[in-house]
Protein backbone atom coordinates (compact mmCIF):
# COMPACT_ATOMS: atom_id res chain seq x y z
CA UNK A 1 0.00 0.00 0.00
CA UNK A 2 1.28 3.47 -0.92
CA UNK A 3 2.60 5.69 1.85
CA UNK A 4 0.12 8.28 3.12
CA UNK A 5 0.87 11.91 2.32
CA UNK A 6 -0.16 14.56 4.83
CA UNK A 7 -0.31 18.32 4.38
CA UNK A 8 0.24 20.20 7.65
CA UNK A 9 -0.28 23.89 8.31
CA UNK A 10 -1.50 26.44 10.83
CA UNK A 11 -4.22 29.00 10.28
CA UNK A 12 -1.86 31.81 11.23
CA UNK A 13 0.65 33.94 9.34
CA UNK A 14 2.37 35.28 12.47
CA UNK A 15 6.04 34.32 12.52
CA UNK A 16 6.08 33.37 16.21
CA UNK A 17 2.64 31.76 16.17
CA UNK A 18 2.22 29.02 18.78
CA UNK A 19 -0.12 27.21 16.41
CA UNK A 20 2.71 27.09 13.87
CA UNK A 21 4.87 25.50 16.56
CA UNK A 22 2.12 22.96 17.20
CA UNK A 23 1.83 22.22 13.48
CA UNK A 24 5.58 21.60 13.28
CA UNK A 25 5.37 19.20 16.23
CA UNK A 26 2.67 17.28 14.36
CA UNK A 27 4.81 17.29 11.21
CA UNK A 28 7.69 15.76 13.18
CA UNK A 29 5.33 13.06 14.45
CA UNK A 30 4.24 12.24 10.89
CA UNK A 31 7.86 12.07 9.77
CA UNK A 32 8.74 9.67 12.58
CA UNK A 33 5.83 7.44 11.57
CA UNK A 34 7.32 6.96 8.11
CA UNK A 35 4.55 8.74 6.23
CA UNK A 36 5.21 11.61 3.81
CA UNK A 37 4.68 15.11 5.16
CA UNK A 38 4.57 18.59 3.65
CA UNK A 39 4.68 21.51 6.09
CA UNK A 40 2.98 24.59 4.69
CA UNK A 41 3.36 28.16 6.01
CA UNK A 42 0.39 30.21 4.81
CA UNK A 43 2.51 33.37 5.14
CA UNK A 44 4.26 32.18 1.97
CA UNK A 45 0.94 31.86 0.09
CA UNK A 46 -0.64 35.29 0.33
CA UNK A 47 -4.12 35.60 -1.17
CA UNK A 48 -6.53 38.52 -1.57
CA UNK A 49 -9.78 38.37 0.39
CA UNK A 50 -12.14 36.27 -1.70
CA UNK A 51 -14.01 38.52 -4.16
CA UNK A 52 -16.34 37.09 -6.81
CA UNK A 53 -15.80 40.09 -9.08
CA UNK A 54 -12.03 39.64 -8.88
CA UNK A 55 -12.38 35.96 -9.68
CA UNK A 56 -14.65 36.71 -12.68
CA UNK A 57 -12.25 39.33 -14.04
CA UNK A 58 -8.91 37.62 -13.40
CA UNK A 59 -9.60 33.98 -12.54
CA UNK A 60 -7.96 32.27 -9.61
CA UNK A 61 -4.75 33.82 -8.23
CA UNK A 62 -1.59 31.88 -9.02
CA UNK A 63 -1.12 31.25 -5.29
CA UNK A 64 -4.56 29.64 -5.10
CA UNK A 65 -3.67 27.34 -7.99
CA UNK A 66 -0.47 26.27 -6.23
CA UNK A 67 -2.39 25.57 -3.02
CA UNK A 68 -5.04 23.60 -4.91
CA UNK A 69 -2.32 21.37 -6.40
CA UNK A 70 -0.92 20.73 -2.92
CA UNK A 71 -4.35 19.92 -1.48
CA UNK A 72 -5.07 17.56 -4.38
CA UNK A 73 -1.75 15.69 -3.99
CA UNK A 74 -2.19 14.84 -0.30
CA UNK A 75 -4.39 12.23 1.37
CA UNK A 76 -5.15 14.25 4.45
CA UNK A 77 -4.54 17.38 6.48
CA UNK A 78 -3.38 18.28 9.97
CA UNK A 79 -4.50 21.81 10.79
CA UNK A 80 -3.49 23.82 13.85
CA UNK A 81 -6.22 26.43 14.04
CA UNK A 82 -5.96 29.55 16.24
CA UNK A 83 -9.20 30.65 17.86
CA UNK A 84 -10.61 33.95 16.60
CA UNK A 85 -13.77 34.95 18.50
CA UNK A 86 -14.74 31.30 19.02
CA UNK A 87 -14.19 30.52 15.34
CA UNK A 88 -11.43 29.91 12.80
CA UNK A 89 -9.08 32.65 11.65
CA UNK A 90 -9.94 34.86 8.63
CA UNK A 91 -6.70 33.67 7.00
CA UNK A 92 -7.70 30.01 7.22
CA UNK A 93 -11.28 30.60 6.06
CA UNK A 94 -10.08 32.68 3.11
CA UNK A 95 -7.57 30.01 2.10
CA UNK A 96 -10.27 27.33 2.15
CA UNK A 97 -12.64 29.58 0.18
CA UNK A 98 -10.13 30.05 -2.64
CA UNK A 99 -9.05 26.40 -2.73
CA UNK A 100 -12.67 25.21 -2.89
CA UNK A 101 -13.69 27.29 -5.93
CA UNK A 102 -14.76 25.58 -9.15
CA UNK A 103 -12.26 26.23 -11.97
CA UNK A 104 -10.61 24.55 -14.94
CA UNK A 105 -8.35 22.50 -12.67
CA UNK A 106 -11.30 21.05 -10.74
CA UNK A 107 -13.88 21.81 -8.08
CA UNK A 108 -13.98 21.31 -4.33
CA UNK A 109 -14.36 17.53 -4.67
CA UNK A 110 -10.87 17.26 -6.15
CA UNK A 111 -9.25 19.05 -3.23
CA UNK A 112 -11.32 18.01 -0.21
CA UNK A 113 -13.71 15.12 -0.78
CA UNK A 114 -12.69 11.70 0.58
CA UNK A 115 -9.72 13.20 2.41
CA UNK A 116 -9.18 13.02 6.15
CA UNK A 117 -8.24 15.73 8.63
CA UNK A 118 -7.07 16.08 12.22
CA UNK A 119 -7.50 19.33 14.13
CA UNK A 120 -5.30 20.91 16.78
CA UNK A 121 -5.26 24.23 18.57
CA UNK A 122 -3.47 26.13 21.27
CA UNK A 123 -4.29 29.40 23.01
CA UNK A 124 -3.29 31.44 26.07
CA UNK A 125 -6.45 30.46 27.96
CA UNK A 126 -7.72 27.31 29.63
CA UNK A 127 -9.74 26.12 26.61
CA UNK A 128 -6.63 25.74 24.45
CA UNK A 129 -8.43 27.11 21.40
CA UNK A 130 -11.04 24.32 21.47
CA UNK A 131 -13.95 26.76 21.06
CA UNK A 132 -12.78 27.65 17.56
CA UNK A 133 -12.50 24.10 16.23
CA UNK A 134 -16.23 23.29 15.75
CA UNK A 135 -16.51 26.05 13.14
CA UNK A 136 -13.54 24.65 11.20
CA UNK A 137 -14.92 21.14 11.56
CA UNK A 138 -18.23 22.27 10.05
CA UNK A 139 -16.58 23.94 7.05
CA UNK A 140 -14.39 20.91 6.28
CA UNK A 141 -17.23 18.41 6.71
CA UNK A 142 -19.37 20.47 4.32
CA UNK A 143 -16.62 20.07 1.70
CA UNK A 144 -16.55 16.30 2.12
CA UNK A 145 -13.56 15.94 4.45
CA UNK A 146 -13.74 13.21 7.08
CA UNK A 147 -12.65 15.05 10.23
CA UNK A 148 -11.49 12.94 13.15
CA UNK A 149 -13.73 13.23 16.17
CA UNK A 150 -10.70 13.34 18.44
CA UNK A 151 -8.84 16.65 18.53
CA UNK A 152 -5.99 18.15 20.56
CA UNK A 153 -6.12 21.45 22.43
CA UNK A 154 -3.12 22.81 24.31
CA UNK A 155 -4.02 25.41 26.97
CA UNK A 156 -1.81 28.14 28.42
CA UNK A 157 0.50 28.18 25.42
CA UNK A 158 3.14 30.45 26.94
CA UNK A 159 3.78 27.81 29.59
CA UNK A 160 3.24 24.76 27.35
CA UNK A 161 6.01 25.45 24.82
CA UNK A 162 9.75 25.51 25.42
CA UNK A 163 12.01 28.08 23.76
CA UNK A 164 12.90 25.59 21.01
CA UNK A 165 9.22 25.20 20.07
CA UNK A 166 8.72 21.79 21.66
CA UNK A 167 6.01 20.91 24.17
CA UNK A 168 7.27 20.73 27.73
CA UNK A 169 4.62 18.23 28.85
CA UNK A 170 5.23 14.59 27.83
CA UNK A 171 1.51 13.74 27.98
CA UNK A 172 0.71 16.53 25.52
CA UNK A 173 3.45 15.36 23.14
CA UNK A 174 2.03 11.85 23.34
CA UNK A 175 -1.44 13.19 22.59
CA UNK A 176 -0.22 14.83 19.37
CA UNK A 177 1.55 11.60 18.37
CA UNK A 178 -1.63 9.61 19.03
CA UNK A 179 -3.72 12.02 16.94
CA UNK A 180 -1.33 11.58 14.02
CA UNK A 181 -1.56 7.79 14.32
CA UNK A 182 -5.36 7.97 14.35
CA UNK A 183 -5.29 10.04 11.17
CA UNK A 184 -2.96 7.65 9.39
CA UNK A 185 -5.15 4.71 10.46
CA UNK A 186 -8.24 6.52 9.14
CA UNK A 187 -6.57 7.15 5.78
CA UNK A 188 -5.54 3.51 5.50
CA UNK A 189 -9.10 2.40 6.28
CA UNK A 190 -10.55 4.77 3.70
CA UNK A 191 -8.13 3.47 1.06
CA UNK A 192 -9.05 -0.13 1.87
CA UNK A 193 -12.77 0.64 1.53
CA UNK A 194 -12.24 2.39 -1.81
CA UNK A 195 -10.11 -0.48 -3.12
CA UNK A 196 -12.75 -2.97 -2.01
CA UNK A 197 -15.47 -0.97 -3.75
CA UNK A 198 -13.45 -0.86 -6.98
CA UNK A 199 -12.84 -4.60 -6.79
CA UNK A 200 -16.54 -5.32 -6.23
CA UNK A 201 -17.43 -3.07 -9.15
CA UNK A 202 -14.96 -4.85 -11.40
CA UNK A 203 -16.27 -8.26 -10.37
CA UNK A 204 -19.85 -7.21 -11.02
CA UNK A 205 -18.93 -5.90 -14.48
CA UNK A 206 -17.18 -9.19 -15.26
CA UNK A 207 -20.25 -11.20 -14.27
CA UNK A 208 -22.49 -9.05 -16.48
CA UNK A 209 -20.17 -9.54 -19.48
CA UNK A 210 -19.98 -13.28 -18.82
CA UNK A 211 -23.76 -13.52 -18.64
Amino acid sequence: MATAKLLIFAGSARTLSFNKKLARIAADAVHRSGAEVTYLDLRDYALPIYDGDLESAEGLPVTALVLRRLFREHDGFVIASPEYNASLSPLLKNTIDWVSRRAEDGDYKDFFQNKSAALLATSPGASGGARGLPALRQVLAHLGVQVLEHQVSIPRQTEAFAEDGSLTNFAQRAEVDALVQLLLKNIAQQRARRDEAVERSGSAAGRIQAG
